[in-house]
């Protein structure tokens, strides 16, 4: 019984995520119909260049972007919450944002110290994400260091909340001293953003949503161990401190290179989770590892359908949409968890 249901959710899961896919890429400023889209996903030329250059050159790339995010934040989300065993853990909760905004703050708003060349290369795309990798590692680097030191979990948690207070200070005086235009790039940067990432950006993401993935499934054993308690885990054989490591190389790879290449994204790991677990109802990490990247594909493709606006001129921040319908999420799930108990 428990498995033809999980099966049939998982069906469900996987007909809405073709859907939203299909749905994405047809909604936005230009509609285009179903079956052309259709038809160009699947090496057929639709009726109209047009429709069939905008699927194939802007949409479908943004797709592939937000599945990518929406799988590599959510999965994330629940490596963190399984090792804190807190609820309201998520991918950034290390401080890999505030170090990434760090990098990123750096560069757009001290590049005028800089020589006029560097400055240039570093105000380009590629310089501004070279600048997210390398705040984010250098908080990786220090969160791995102190992860060997400390045994406890919950003091590395204390540990990237103080990263994140420290970094996030430090990027309050860059703004001070910053110009009207550095402070609006900037604040364009923290927005997030799904579009203008070419395929050879794409690629580079979902190699490293890939090895993020990797590093999650081979930890699967050890989340559903850390559940009950790092004593327990202990008693079943678990190398506690080479799981913690392994998880947390996972997280930081997958929040780190996300943040580097469309921006800090917030409550997609923190909701989705939690999601997952409430329509799947089990703690089993084979389940809750496929149906928290359904789940967080499919959410992830229907915030940015939202941000497109169809039929309007503009496109809203992702990260305001995302914050707009997470956040709700997340206080249905503590009101309804309360009267559950």
């Amino acid at each position: 019984m428990f498995k033809t249901r999980n099966t049939l959710l998982f069906s469900i899961l996987i007909v809405l995520l073709l859907l939203t896919l299909l749905l994405n890429i047809s909604l936005g400023q230009v509609a285009i119909p179903f079956k052309e889209v259709a038809k160009s996903l699947t090496g057929i030329h639709a009726s109209k260049d047009t429709w069939e250059y905008i699927i194939l050159n802007f949409r479908l790339p943004k797709a592939i972007t937000a599945i990518l995010v929406g799988i590599g934040l959510s999965i994330s989300g629940l490596l963190m919450q399984t090792l804190f065993r807190n609820p309201l853990a998520g991918p950034y909760v290390l401080g890999l944002s505030s170090g990434s905004s760090l990098g990123v703050a750096f560069v757009i708003l001290g590049a005028g110290l800089l020589p006029a060349f560097l400055s240039e290369f570093l105000l380009s795309s590629y310089g501004i994400i070279l600048a997210s990798c390398c705040g984010s590692l250098a908080v990786l680097l220090l969160i791995l260091a102190v992860s060997k030191k400390l045994r406890d979990t919950s003091t590395i948690l204390i540990v990237g909340l103080m990263f994140s207070s420290f970094t996030g200070a430090i990027v309050s005086v860059l703004t001070y001293f910053s110009t009207a235009e550095q402070l609006q790039k900037f604040t364009f940067w923290s927005m997030g953003s799904l579009g203008n990432l070419p395929w050879k950006n794409i690629l580079i993401l979902a190699i490293c949503v890939l090895i993020g993935l990797v590093l999650s499934l081979i930890s699967i054993k050890s989340l559903d161990a850390l559940l009950l308690g790092e004593n327990y885990a202990k008693s079943l054989g678990l190398n506690i401190q080479k799981s913690r490591y392994i998880i947390i190389l996972g997280t930081s790879i997958l929040a780190g290179s996300i943040t580097a290449f469309a921006g800090p994204i917030a409550f997609i790991g923190l909701a989705v989770p939690h999601l997952s677990k409430l329509i799947f109802q089990t703690s089993n990490h084979k389940i809750l590892f496929w149906s928290t990247i359904l789940i967080g594909a499919i959410i992830m493709l229907f915030c940015d359908m939202v941000s497109q606006m169809p039929g309007m001129n503009f496109t809203l921040p992702i990260n305001a949409i995302t914050s707009i319908i997470g956040a709700p999420i997340v206080i249905w799930l503590i009101i309804r968890k309360r009267n559950l108990v």
